[in-house]
């Protein structure tokens, strides 16, 4: 079941020949940036793995924050996943339309509300096309089941914390946005959030740990950390746009047995758009 690069990681073979365990249940977490002009829920009704149901990151969320898809409450992600037939002790495998993009960030959210065996399909929805394998369209009619979310808080960082831990030194924040948007060279993808970076932080573009849509190896994690000046020893914060490519970071980091104390749920999309401090150029 497990790969070499990551306990979390499951292959197309072996999620072929589970399909139909009575406790699995196939997670497609497809998200997409509003720029792309691709929406993960439409390519899902149009196909996806047998059987599998659409966890949408926008829907599931805080919709009173303002900010993008924003962690809920603990009731209702129990009651929006219980839904989707995902229920207690089951074995949950995600995966997205692009290889490895938004299914790290349903497997930390799943984990984070006290899923324990959550895995990521190596590859995605593109190896498994590519191999040939089954595809269905239309809707999934799953039976309601009963999860029971208990949010662990100490995974989320809020903006404060943020701050205040990168003024005390006692975690680095590392930011998986591309080089120009980091910068501030290039625009954000949200209106009203400006452009730049939180003074302070490193920036380590999330396709630098990922290769042809799969998790990188341990060695290429390592020096690509090593090379943005991280040291994954030390406590880390990941941040992102909107905190979707922040948790491919988070999945890198377990796989070298780093994993990060937090994720900045607000991300960019949060403190661009706020009064705090910002920086420009290179860390």
């Amino acid at each position: 079941m497990t790969d070499e690069r990551s306990s979390w990681l499951v292959s197309t073979e072996w999620l072929a020949s589970h399909l139909n365990d009575p406790d699995l249940v196939v997670v497609d977490g497809s998200w997409h940036l509003p720029t792309s002009g691709r929406n993960g829920h439409a390519e899902y009704l149009a196909a996806h793995v047998p059987g599998a149901v659409f966890f949408d990151i926008d829907k599931i969320s805080d919709t009173s924050s303002g900010l993008p898809h924003m962690l809920p409450k603990s009731g209702a992600f129990g009651a929006a996943v219980g839904a989707l037939g995902i229920g207690d002790g089951m074995t949950i495998v995600v995966y997205d339309g692009s290889g490895l993009f938004s299914a790290p960030r349903v497997w930390w959210t799943l984990r984070a509300f006290g899923a324990k065996n959550v895995r990521i399909l190596d590859g995605g929805f593109p190896m498994w096309q590519a191999e040939g394998r089954p595809v269905v369209a239309g809707s999934a009619s799953p039976a309601l089941r009963t999860f029971t979310a208990m949010l662990d808080s100490a995974v989320v960082a809020n903006i404060e914390e943020v701050a205040r831990k990168l003024e005390d030194g006692t975690a680095q924040v590392v930011d998986a946005r591309p080089a120009d948007r980091f910068r501030g060279e290039a625009p954000e993808p949200r209106p009203g959030v400006r452009p730049g970076h939180i003074p302070g932080s490193r920036n380590l573009p999330f396709p630098e740990v990922v290769a042809n849509g799969k998790l990188a190896t341990p060695e290429t994690i390592r020096s690509a950390f090593n090379a943005a000046g991280v040291d994954p020893a030390r406590p880390t914060i990941t941040s992102c746009g909107s905190g979707v490519s922040a948790a491919i970071l988070w999945l890198a980091l377990e796989s070298i047995n780093q994993p990060p104390v937090a994720i900045y749920d607000g991300s960019w999309a949060e403190w661009g758009a706020s009064d705090m401090p910002l920086a420009i150029g290179p860390a």
